[in-house]
C-alpha cells in the first residue's frame, strides 16, 4: 500500500518570501489550517523542504483520510460531499474510495467537481505547547512529525 502524506499549513500569509508563496500555491494551500492528502514522493519532498517552517506534514492513516472526506469534503458552490453523489459518481462509498485511493487506484480528481484541499477548523486546545514557530521536535507545531499528524487532523475536523 502506498504511503500518502497529510500537509497542513500552519503559518498565514504575512511576512513570506515569494518563493514559500509560490509553493503553497502550487500545493493548493491557498489559507492557514487547510489540509491537502498527495503522494509520499521526492518531488513533494523538495517542497516540503521549502514550506518546513510554515507547514506540518505526516503519514496519514486511512481511517482519518476517510472522516476528512467525509466531513470536510467539499463541492462547488459550499455544498458537502454525501455518500449519495459519491456513490453516483464514482460507484464507491467513503470506505471504498478511501481504500482505493490508498492503494493509488483513485485520485480525488476521480470525483467530479471535488475540492483538492480540505479545510480545517484550528485544532482543539491549541498546536502543542511551544505554538506555531518551533519545530514539532522541539514541542511546536512545524515540521515533520511522522504518523501524529493524525492526532491533529482528529483535533482539527
Amino acid at each position: 500500500m502506498n504511503t500518502k502524506i497529510a500537509i497542513v499549513r500552519v503559518h498565514g500569509p504575512s511576512k513570506l518570501k515569494h518563493d514559500v508563496v509560490k509553493t503553497f500555491d502550487l500545493l493548493r494551500l491557498y489559507r492557514k489550517h487547510t489540509c491537502i492528502v498527495v503522494p509520499n514522493n521526492v518531488s513533494y519532498m523538495g517542497m516540503l523542504v521549502k514550506i518546513k517552517d510554515f507547514a506540518t506534514w505526516g503519514e496519514i492513516s486511512l481511517e482519518v483520510f476517510r472522516k476528512m472526506l467525509e466531513k470536510r469534503g467539499k463541492l462547488p458552490g459550499h455544498k458537502k460531499l454525501t455518500e449519495e453523489y459519491l456513490k453516483e459518481k464514482t460507484g464507491l462509498g467513503f470506505d471504498e474510495f478511501a481504500k482505493q485511493f490508498f492503494e493509488g487506484k483513485k485520485e480525488l480528481k476521480d470525483v467530479p467537481g471535488l475540492k483538492p484541499f480540505f479545510k480545517l477548523c484550528p485544532p482543539v486546545k491549541g498546536f502543542e505547547r511551544k505554538g506555531i514557530k518551533m519545530p514539532f521536535s522541539l514541542g511546536g507545531a512545524l515540521g515533520y512529525r511522522k504518523d501524529q499528524i493524525n492526532d491533529l487532523l482528529e483535533k482539527m475536523l
